[in-house]
């Protein structure tokens, strides 16, 4: 469980940095980079969440 929280925390820094450069810079490579860093911690957040509500269910 820990591991998934670090990939998140990490990935949430990752897009941070991005939409940084990109208000910096101004290039529009730097947003799709954020957008899509952003998007894939909220799945990996939405897996996280899904199997902790599974363990509380099954052995809670």
């Amino acid at each position: 469980m820990a591991v998934f929280r670090i990939v998140i925390v990490l990935l949430l820094v990752a897009a941070g940095i991005s939409f940084a450069l990109f208000a910096l810079t101004s290039n529009v490579r730097y947003k799709r980079t954020g957008l899509r860093l952003l998007g894939g911690t909220l799945i990996a957040a939405f897996i996280f969440f899904a199997i902790l509500i599974a363990d509380e269910l099954l052995w809670g």
